[in-house]
């Protein structure tokens, strides 16, 4: 075995199945061995700051351009700036709106909003929002492009050799900008947008292109949640920095273009060394006595984390979950320690009532090592009254599909194997082509689909929702309550799933949100008919 696969590489491309075969174990043996992550640790070339002193910054709220007919409209530019990320240091990103994260866009239940993308970046740029009941023409198929004005028209369509990148006969192309309409006519939750160009997600994203989008409603209002200042969004992410400030990423085309992939120690996921919440490397957050409402978003590309609220006495508060990716619980579920794998939401409420003034709670990583086991921190300093609360009921819209509504139950596997002549990640055995149908399902129809992976796959079902329904045949786990769009899939772990399949007809996509992943081959179409 080479001396530079290291542990963690034992889980890329014939990674855990090859160390089974050359070790002579069964697969099952080998993925009882797993370490705690997939993927592999870039290491940044300067000098970090110390964690905890960099203040944490709250995305801005995007106001919209106009209104009419009861829509609201918004612009966004996408464009190349860069910004101090790391102190003192300036590093190029791409951004929407010149920030990274993007500008949040907030939005009431069933008002329709209308986001006009300009792309003034050198690449094509596709933009999906995550979690949205949207119709497939604004849902962000990964061919439907944005081209940049000196883009060829087919280069698009061009197969690279060893790529996985073809030619897509219902491609939606357009030049310079998009409208892409959201009708928001679902529960209110925190969705996020992001670039799904395909086969390069994974450097888009990792280069800034993410941005939140709440969804609020009157019901959820009412319930007295801690709101206003004391309602944070947290989008945590990962990244690496090249001792000139610039991101380190290894793309097998830096330009973006043409070839995508990474290079080989990669190829089962990248992580970076420095972890950022809202764009900010390990920050600290100014505060009061009171509950907070933690709206946690994971947009790491692979890294997964498990979080935990430990008080400089070591003492750990509770993290009393309300809410999954697609919007309320029924009723809380208390957690001590909280997993969250790539694309996954969780709305948290963390109680800081009867905490000394002066005092620090630091959210951590229990993943992490070094300097990955720290998040961020909140820094008590002034007392205060607080009548928010959490209530015992808070929402009796939850779908309430049984077993015995299933039409049908289909199962796909999530695992390694080989593409158009190279290394990938494949569903059911297949890699993605925008030119097959992988499956066609009714409209409204309920089925239960049965996930199997052989490593880490955050799994992400397009337009709708689902509810985990067991775990290797056995009950759910906790963190895995209320109505989700993004399953963590452990290695060697089958995990069921129901959902309806509603809305609109049309194309759409599932696949594994390891943004690596993704780009190499592991999505797969969904036609309701």
């Amino acid at each position: 075995m080479p001396d530079d696969i290291t542990r963690r590489r034992l889980l890329g491309i014939g990674g855990t199945l090859g160390l089974a075969a050359a070790a002579g174990l069964t697969t099952s043996a080998a993925l009882a061995r797993r370490p705690a992550v997939t993927g592999t640790e870039l290491r940044s070339a300067l000098p970090l700051p110390p964690p905890f002193q960099v203040p944490l910054p709250v995305p801005a709220t995007l106001a919209p351009a106009g209104a009419s007919g009861g829509t609201d409209h918004y612009e966004i530019t996408q464009r190349e700036t860069t910004a101090e990320i790391l102190p003192g240091v300036r590093t190029p990103l791409w951004t929407y709106e010149g920030t990274f994260p993007g500008p949040t866009i907030e939005s009431r239940r069933g008002r329709p909003v209308t986001v006009t993308h300009h792309n003034t970046l050198p690449v094509p740029t596709v933009v999906h929002l995550h979690g949205g009941r949207t119709a497939p023409e604004s849902d962000g198929y990964p061919t439907d492009l944005v081209l940049p004005a000196h883009w060829p028209q087919t280069t698009h369509a061009a197969h690279d050799a060893g790529a996985h990148t073809m030619h897509d006969p219902r491609a939606a192309v357009t030049r310079l900008s998009r409208d892409y309409t959201f009708p928001l006519d679902q529960r209110p939750t925190l969705l996020w947008y992001h670039d799904h160009r395909m086969d390069f997600t994974a450097p888009a994203i990792w280069r800034g292109l993410a941005g939140l989008h709440i969804i609020r409603d009157d019901a959820e209002d009412d319930l007295g949640l801690p709101s206003g200042a004391r309602e944070l969004p947290l989008m945590i992410t990962d990244r690496a920095f090249s001792a000139d400030g610039t991101l380190t990423y290894p793309s097998l085309d830096p330009t973006l273009r043409l070839r995508p992939g990474v290079r080989d120690p990669y190829l089962a996921g990248v992580l970076g060394d420095v972890i950022l919440v809202n764009g900010a490397p390990w920050p600290v957050h100014e505060t009061d006595t009171a509950r907070h409402r933690l709206r946690v978003l994971n947009a790491s590309n692979a890294r997964h984390y498990e979080l935990e609220a430990v008080t400089d006495t070591g003492r750990r508060l509770p993290l009393v979950q309300i809410g999954a990716d697609q919007g309320l619980l029924a009723a809380p579920v208390t957690h001590h320690a909280l997993p969250v794998a790539p694309a996954e939401r969780y709305d948290v409420v963390v109680d800081f009532t009867g905490l000394p003034v002066g005092s620090r709670v630091k959210l951590l990583n229990r993943l992490g090592t070094g300097r990955t086991r720290d998040v961020m921190a909140f820094h008590i300093t002034r007392a205060t009254t607080d009548d928010s609360r959490v209530p015992p009921v808070l929402s009796t819209d939850l779908p309430s599909w049984r077993p015995s509504d299933a039409a049908v139950t289909r199962e796909f596997s999530f695992r390694a194997g080989r593409t158009h002549g190279g290394h990938g990640w494949l569903i059911g055995g297949l890699p993605f082509d925008p030119a097959r149908s992988d499956v066609t399902v009714r409209l409204g129809d309920v089925e239960i689909w049965r996930l199997i992976a052989d490593v880490h796959h955050p799994v992400h079902l397009h337009l709708v929702g689902f509810r985990v329904l067991s775990r290797n045949g056995r009950p759910p786990l906790p963190h895995d309550a209320g109505l989700k769009d993004t399953v963590s899939l452990r290695p060697g772990e089958a995990v069921e799933i129901i959902t309806r399949f509603d809305g609109y007809r049309g194309r759409y996509l599932f696949h594994c949100h390891n943004a690596e992943h993704e780009d190499m081959a592991m999505m797969a179409n969904l036609e309701i008919v």
